[in-house]
């Protein structure tokens, strides 16, 4: 019997310390994100045309957040031209965004993780697959 008694013990003193652990890495990660999601907030990425005559600054998931187009552009550029060139800033602005995005994400959660890959790939497919899979393993 004391034998036994022992090997529970020491099962209950290594589960204890597993579960220490995992709770100290939760809550580093819990911490992380609540600051990932103010830097997130707070993010602006501005862009400008190649000739300088538009400015797009948009957020971090690529919204826009104001277009600036100098007077120079009214007397450079047609309507159409114009168009595309605010398009293309607005784009360009949008994809910088999405790569900081990612790379700050990236920081703060573990390599590999769902959503990181999500925010790289755009497959929320593999995202949810990847949820499936664990709940089936029963983590």
């Amino acid at each position: 019997m004391a034998l036994a008694e022992s090997v529970d013990r020491d099962a209950n003193r290594a589960l204890r310390a597993r579960f220490d652990d995992v709770y100290g890495q939760y809550q580093r990660l819990r911490s992380g994100l609540d600051e990932l999601q103010a830097r997130l907030a707070e993010l602006r990425v501005t862009e400008r045309s190649d000739d300088g005559h538009v400015t797009a600054v948009v957020g971090a998931r690529g919204e826009l957040i104001s277009v600036e187009v100098a007077p120079a552009a009214f007397q450079k550029q047609d309507a159409k031209g114009l168009s595309r060139t605010i398009t293309e800033t607005v784009h360009r602005a949008s994809a910088t965004a999405a790569a900081t995005t990612q790379e700050l994400v990236a920081t703060y959660l573990p390599g590999g993780s769902g959503p990181v890959d999500f925010l790289r790939t755009g497959d929320f497919g593999a995202l949810l697959g990847r949820a499936d899979a664990a709940l089936r393993r029963g983590e």
